[in-house]
């Protein structure tokens, strides 16, 4: 059953054009990395743009590195806290350049500005197994009535119970593609979601978000 949600809904975003499939599929992971870090308390959309911008003028991280902290804050002025997302993604830049990639979750955490968040994002993205809980995970995962939780990193304990490991680094781009075209933050358009008798059946009645009080 969590196989066959997972395959409706990422059909469905695809369908829609999520913009996480969009842009992510052509990143490499420090792009990732640092799309992540640009991401934090910052809509969607925004962060896009910022991606798109930084990218377009820095075509590897040692460019990164390389330029000044004025151009990186111009670049990804559009964001939240963009001054110290600069700072971060500069020193993130530098210390890649030098050292190369991490592919631990401990290496990844050690770097400015990456929390457990990120540095599973990341992981996921290089296929190792991890489920990176993010505010669309977490949101759609409650709302489903898969897991009910308060925290993030609840839900990545309790995801891990109910998922095989084989659909763990599906789960976030699955789930954050689907809450940026169906099950929105708020006013979810639950009547045209593949899912909703899914929903029903695992408890939650999809009802209960049309007027988007979650």
């Amino acid at each position: 059953m969590l196989r066959e949600m997972l395959d409706k809904m990422e059909a469905e975003a695809r369908k829609r054009n999520a913009p996480v499939f969009i842009h992510s599929e052509k990143l490499e992971p420090y792009q990732v990395l640092i799309a992540a870090v640009l991401s934090a308390r910052t809509r969607d959309e925004q962060t896009s743009k910022a991606v798109e911008k930084l990218f377009s003028r820095a075509k590897s991280v040692e460019e990164i590195a390389e330029m000044s902290l004025e151009e990186i804050e111009d670049l990804i002025r559009n964001v939240g806290f963009y001054r110290v997302k600069a700072r971060r993604i500069k020193d993130i830049a530098r210390i890649i350049s030098e050292r190369g990639m991490p592919d631990t979750f401990e290496d990844l955490m050690n770097l400015p500005g990456v929390g457990r968040k990120t540095a599973n994002i990341v992981l996921s993205y290089m296929g190792k197994p991890a489920i990176a809980v993010d505010t669309h995970v977490h949101r759609i995962s409650n709302r489903l009535g898969i897991v009910k939780t308060k925290r993030p990193e609840e839900t990545e304990r309790e995801l891990k119970k109910l998922f095989p490991v084989e659909l763990w680094n599906r789960i976030n781009y699955v789930f954050v593609g689907f809450g940026q075209t169906v099950c929105l933050p708020r006013k979810p358009l639950c009547k045209e979601c593949p899912i909703k008798d899914l929903c029903k059946k695992i408890g939650v009645r999809a009802e209960t978000f049309e007027s988007g009080d979650r």
